[in-house]
């Protein structure tokens, strides 16, 4: 099923994590399983020059290897069983170290991990281009007065580059998170049979050591054909960026909704529209990440529910996680790439953001104007002063600065000065422009390293 790849991936990644791509980094893994035998003098080098010839993806019928696969019950079998026979076909003593000393499970579980380790190459690129978006749009909007809401109610007032702030804080916590599992999860596996390495008759570790640095992988301290943690904490991991991404997208959507007009996804030729509704401009990279934030989850459970696999090698439970890694990793690189291609162009309504703040007639102000009070007459009855206020103001479609200053006895404890200042936004931004100065600092401080 293709016809959803560019909706919800992108070409890289979909290069990536291809069928051909697969079975290319499986063999791979024959090929440097090969030069690592040879130089710990396992095979002849001879022997692993010409296994390495042979192994090239495009001289194999995938096909045939996928029906094949149904009755071996995975697709290292036939495969290493056509590379033997093509060998074979040139140098029939070279043949006879192919997948030498290996099992099944080793060279599709570290082939995954090559795909892995190019798949978040991709992630670490354009993590690092939506951090620079959020933080070159929190600078611009640091003082840029917007509605809080709660509860999906108007709240208080804040700042448009704090609420970016927040999505760049979470994206930088992810991102050391990717980095930090990066390095437990890109290892070699290989074990042989039981995990042993039992048939390479002692020469199993320096094989192993040669191995891991053929494929430029960190080796482990033994094989972890059923110990799953690693590939489990790297879906979780992508779990939890595909929750914020689905957060950004779930906020810049409500924004963008007719009713309030603060945010709007850039237009353009044939994006966003409607097939009967020419007016509509929809958020259409909102939806693309939110889909994802949906079904990721789902996928991640199936991660951590294989986990528990059988003795040395699991039944059914290994299976499953064959196509449920490479899924998250499409989703979650997916909606990552188009929120980092979308969110540099996000139109941005400043003077809807004003009419939006004047929408309660003042009411907004009233936490402001309440602890104001409670300083000169108690919490609780200031609180309560302001809750009927309020009540009165909305009833009778007042602003709440009107029916304060009807109020009896309020004059001696407010002046009609404190009483402006209180209403201005610019006095009850609290600490939003530093919390946004001091995550972005964060952010410039952060290099890309891979």
């Amino acid at each position: 099923m293709s016809l959803f790849d560019e909706l919800f991936s992108f070409a890289e990644l979909q290069k990536i994590l291809s069928d051909e791509t697969r079975i290319q980094r499986m063999l791979d893994f024959e090929a440097a399983l090969a030069k690592a035998e040879a130089r710990a003098g396992a095979i002849p080098e001879g022997s692993a020059r010409k296994i390495a010839e042979f192994c090239r993806v495009e001289r194999f019928d995938l096909s045939f290897i996928t029906k094949q696969a149904a009755r071996s019950g995975n697709v290292a079998i036939p495969l290493v069983k056509l590379l033997t026979e093509d060998v074979a076909q040139q140098d029939k003593d070279a043949a006879r170290f192919v997948h030498w000393g290996a099992t099944s499970q080793d060279v599709i579980d570290t082939g995954m991990i090559l795909q892995l380790r190019d798949a978040l190459d991709l992630i670490d690129k354009d993590s690092a281009r939506l951090t620079d978006s959020l933080a070159t749009l929190a600078t611009q909007h640091r003082a840029t007065p917007v509605v809080a809401r709660t509860w999906m109610q108007q709240a208080l007032p804040t700042t448009f580059g704090f609420i970016l702030a927040g999505w760049l804080d979470a994206l930088l916590r992810h991102r050391k998170r990717l980095q930090e599992c990066r390095a437990r999860v890109l290892c070699l596996q290989f074990g042989g049979a039981v995990g042993t390495l039992a048939a390479l008759a002692g020469r199993g570790p320096d094989i192993a050591k040669a191995l891991a640095d053929e494929l430029r992988l960190s080796l482990p301290a033994a094989p972890w054909h059923t110990h799953r943690d690693r590939l489990a904490e790297i879906a979780a991991v992508l779990g939890l960026l595909t929750g914020t991404l689905g957060k950004i997208a779930r906020d810049i959507s409500l924004h963008s909704q007719t009713e309030i007009g603060e945010l709007c996804e850039p237009g353009g030729e044939g994006r966003g529209g409607s097939s009967t509704m020419p007016h509509k401009r929809n958020p259409v990279t909102c939806a693309i990440v939110l889909q994802a934030a949906i079904r990721v989850p789902a996928l991640v459970s199936t991660m951590l529910s294989a986990m528990p696999q059988e003795y040395e090698r699991g039944l059914g439970n290994w299976h499953a996680e064959w196509e449920t890694l490479p899924q998250i990793l499409w989703l979650a690189g997916g909606a990552l790439h188009h929120l980092a291609e979308m969110l540099p162009s996000l139109d941005v309504h400043k003077d809807r953001m004003l009419q939006n703040l004047e929408m309660t007639r003042g009411m907004i102000f009233a936490e402001a104007v309440s602890m104001a009070l409670a300083d000169r007459m108690g919490k609780m009855p200031a609180h309560l002063l302001l809750e009927s206020a309020s009540t009165k103001a909305r009833a009778e479609h007042r602003h709440l600065k009107e029916v304060l200053r009807e109020e009896p006895g309020l004059r001696s404890h407010l002046t009609p000065a404190d009483m402006e200042s209180l209403f201005d936004i610019r006095n009850y931004l609290g600490s939003a422009e530093q919390f946004v100065d001091q995550i972005v600092a964060h952010a410039r401080s952060i290099v890309t390293t891979h």
